[in-house]
């Protein structure tokens, strides 16, 4: 059976860092406005992502940079100058999608290997065969792919397959999307959509007789009629594992939460080492899913035909909040910052990457302890790094508090929303 590497994105250093914590084989990431998240992108310059590179590979996994946006021509010359910087700093490979940008790459940078992105649209294995003649060693498969001819394409074409199984849907197909570009002139295609489909949108009725409009309504919110819910497919690794065709699991986000990036690498990693040990569960992964901020959730096509679907728009709210609300990041093990609010002699669930343990322990600070399986934190006291002592801690203060002894790194306090 083929163990499938996990993707995770990595929006910013400390969100790499985090993915890396929690179980991802792989990150990704962009420098420059050469990807199709060029807000994240900003994150990074060329010596902190060199930086970024020597800190994932220390750690025995692989990092690939995107290149995946369209480029007009006057962007050619910036494009190859990017690609020689790139070339110095030698990431695991390049995400590309334009046919021209990937003879950019073989030519310039010919020994990192390269993955087609899914915003090539690849569909078959005919299209795979032109792109691994083009030097491709992995393809990113469209999203409205399914499963079974994601199989007939492993069985006609020896090229590792990638495919997303979390995170935000794309109205567009394939994410190849104008309505950005449109309404706020922010060209979705080179990196900096607005979620134009996110909106609320009023729908009218024309009649061409008498020019008369009638105003379609859904609720007093209007209808989210673009708003695609957000894919979740934790409840089919096992199914997907079993075709034993997908080399690589993708997860989508890199503007979403540090939380988010944590949380969905861990539940996606277990769901991978519970199937190779014949304890897979889906309603575990699933209850930790949901504790995140989501449109709604769909299975997508992978497992399911487009023209099968019915449930894929979320048409009454942009987005709906989790069942957990996260209140602390953990990042150095040793003091929280605080992301909600944190108050005395109140329990919060720490979340742990995968496999760490955590010491029981009683102190003046607070204590921290086993119930169900999980471990939680109460605090007697609030003492920041200067001394200082709270009643309680709200987001925004800046103060790191102590923990009441040292836990994993880029740990998370939350608390179910009652």
């Amino acid at each position: 059976m083929i163990i499938p590497e996990i993707v995770a994105p990595a929006g910013n250093f400390t969100k790499l860092k985090i993915a890396l914590a929690y179980g991802a084989d792989a990150v990704y990431a962009g420098v420059n406005n050469f990807s199709l998240r060029s807000r994240t992108a900003k994150e990074f310059t060329y010596e902190t992502f060199e930086e970024a590179v020597r800190y994932t590979h220390n750690n025995g996994k692989k990092i690939y940079v995107t290149l995946n946006g369209f480029h007009l021509s006057g962007q050619i010359e910036g494009l190859k100058r990017h690609i020689l910087k790139l070339r110095e700093i030698k990431p695991d490979a390049f995400i590309v999608a334009s046919v021209g940008a990937m003879k950019l790459t073989r030519e310039l940078a010919p020994e990192i290997p390269l993955h087609v992105s899914t915003q090539a649209n690849v569909l078959n294995y005919l299209d795979a065969e032109v792109y691994k003649s083009m030097g491709a060693k992995r393809i990113v498969i469209a999203r409205e792919l399914s499963l079974k001819d994601s199989k007939i394409l492993k069985e006609n074409c020896d090229i590792e397959l990638e495919a997303f199984v979390h995170g935000s849907m794309c109205f567009a197909y394939s994410g190849r999307c104008l309505i950005s570009s449109v309404q706020s002139g922010r060209m979705s295609n080179r990196g900096s959509c607005a979620n134009d489909c996110r909106f609320s949108y009023e729908l009218y009725a024309k009649n061409p007789e008498n020019n008369t409009l009638f105003r379609l309504e859904e609720d007093e919110n209007g209808t989210h009629i673009f708003n695609s819910k957000d894919l979740n497919l934790c409840s089919y690794i096992e199914k997907i594992m079993q075709e034993n065709c997908i080399s690589a699991f993708k997860i989508e986000g890199r503007t979403k939460s540090e939380y988010y990036v944590a949380l969905t690498t861990r539940t996606y990693k277990m769901a991978i080492e519970d199937t190779l040990n014949h304890n897979f569960n889906s309603e575990k992964y699933e209850r930790e899913i949901y504790t995140l901020k989501n449109r709604g959730f769909t299975d997508g096509y992978l497992v399911s035909r487009p023209l099968e679907k019915t449930d894929t728009q979320n048409h009454h709210t942009s987005i709906e909040e989790g069942t957990h609300q996260v209140h602390a990041i953990v990042e150095d093990g040793e003091y929280f910052k605080c992301k909600g609010k944190i108050v005395l002699n109140t329990a919060y669930e720490i979340l742990i990457p995968l496999g760490d343990k955590l010491r029981e322990c009683e102190n003046e600070i607070g204590k921290i302890y086993k119930k169900n399986d999980k471990y939680f934190v109460e605090f007697k006291k609030l003492i920041a790094k200067n001394n200082k002592e709270f009643t309680e801690i709200h987001s925004g203060n800046e103060n790191e508090i102590k923990m009441p002894t040292k836990i994993s790194a880029f740990s998370f306090l939350r608390k179910e929303i009652l």
